[in-house]
This record gives structure tokens, sequence and C-alpha cells, in this order.
């Protein structure tokens, strides 16, 4: 649970608030006031377009492969999930979050699997400070056929020998923070994504520069190469970002500048 913020932080929020032209959705997260959101990440090469599905009902409809819905308000509370062929409501793959809270953030992903479709499900509390203007990121490991992975966001140049991992450990169906804790923050700035295989040093990815912007709100997600279940092959491996916020787009696809990829 959130923790209880005192008479001082409604008076800081207040003055953002002011300061800010009377925006204040980050605000409102940070102080466990804003009603719950959710989005959908569809991250299941070579599938269908498909509903996404809250309580049985669909919250949002004919989603694409790699697109990320915009942020929808639920209720608080246990909340069933799951995603469905467009324009039915039998579920292709589900999932339960038993307490659905104001001021969290919560992400659904649709995965490969073996057979089929798997489910992901992240829990984001926001715990940013109402001062910070640094990115939120967190990483997930939608890739069936990747061991656990290590994820480096660094400038570029930078040699990972004696670097640790920003998100170390990264499994298949989990997240780097864990759902139920709060995102990494890194400063704004330009950086490369690196991946390796946990525990090694060597490079399975690595893209070309990009920028991350003050106050982004990033979830970087492995996904397999293949455009389809049958083309898997170990270890390789494509990064889409999904980037938080109101409105409906594709996740950025960060290339992978090495040649054996």
């Amino acid at each position: 649970m959130k923790t209880i913020r005192t008479l001082v932080a409604f008076a800081s929020a207040a003055a953002l608030l002011s300061a800010c032209g009377g925006g204040g959705n980050d605000v409102g997260k940070e102080l466990g006031l804003q009603n719950p959101l959710i989005h959908f990440v569809h991250a299941l090469p070579g599938g269908p377009n498909v509903d996404f599905l809250v309580n049985g009902s669909p919250l949002q409809s004919n989603i694409g492969y790699k697109q990320v819905t915009n942020f929808a308000n639920i209720n608080t509370g246990n909340t069933n999930v799951a995603y469905a062929n467009t324009g039915s409501t039998t579920a292709i793959a589900s999932g339960n979050f038993p307490d659905v809270a104001k001021g969290h953030e919560y992400t659904v992903l649709a995965l490969p699997a073996l057979t089929g479709g798997d489910i992901g499900l992240i829990d984001d509390p926001f715990d940013k400070g109402l001062l910070s203007n640094d990115a939120r990121v967190r990483a997930f490991n939608a890739t069936v056929n990747a061991q656990n992975l290590d994820i480096y966001i660094v400038a570029a140049g930078t040699n990972i020998a004696n670097v640790s991992p920003t998100m170390a450990g990264v499994a298949f169906k989990n997240a780097v923070p864990a759902s139920g804790q709060d995102s990494n923050y890194l400063s704004g700035g330009t950086y490369v994504a690196i991946v390796t295989v946990a525990g090694s040093k060597t490079p399975i990815f690595q893209s070309d520069t990009f920028n991350l912007a003050n106050n982004a709100d990033w979830l970087i997600t492995t996904v397999p190469i293949g455009g389809t279940l049958s083309q898997l092959a170990p270890g390789q491996i494509h990064l889409l970002v999904a980037q938080g916020g109101n409105t409906s787009q594709p996740a950025v696809e960060l290339s992978n500048t090495l040649t054996n990829q």
C-alpha cells in the first residue's frame, strides 16, 4: 500500500499544480489519489489482433502486435484481466490483480508461449518523488526463447565489463524491478541499451543511441526476433519500448547494431 503522505506533501502538490497551470496526473498518482490506471501491450509476434478484457468485458479493442494502448481508469479491488481474439470474449490467456489500488499503474502484456499465448502482469506503485523529473524505466522478458537476461542502459561507448546491469536477471514472464516495486529512475539523456545473458558480459543485443527524456515512463520489453512463434531461435531478440501516457501508440522498436543478430 502507498505510504501515507503528510500535509506538507499536499501543500507541495498544490504549489506544483499552481506552477504547472493545473496539471497534476503524476501528483495524483504519487499521493495515491488518482484512480488506478491500466494499459495493454501486444508483445505476441505473429499473434492476431486482440481485445483487452477487464472483468470479462472489452476495455480496448482490435489491438495489433507492438501496439500499446492508452491508459484507462479502472476500479479498485480484485480485477481479472485477459485478452481474446477481436470480437470474442473467449480468453487466449488471463490473469488477476487481487488488490488494484489508487495511484498505481497496471500493465498487461500478451506474451509468446511455445504453443499459443501467455500473459504478463505488472503492478507499478508509482512512488516517484513530487519534485523529481527523472525518467522511470522497467524491463520485462517476453522472450520464451531466451535465458535470463541482464539489461544495461548506459552512455554510448561504455565498456560494461566493470558495470553492473541496470536491470539484472530478467526472467521470462517477469519484470525488473518486480511487479509491486517502483520503477528504476534514470536522469534524462542519451543512452544505448545492451543485453547479455545473465552473468555474461558478451552482448546479444546492442542498440543505436536513443534519447530518454526527463519524466519518461518506459517499459523495455524483450520479444523474439521471429515474426511468428515458428521462427523462434535461441537468444534472438528485439527490444520494444512501451511508453507510458494517455495516447495510444505503437511500441518503439530499438534497432540491434550487432551484425550477427
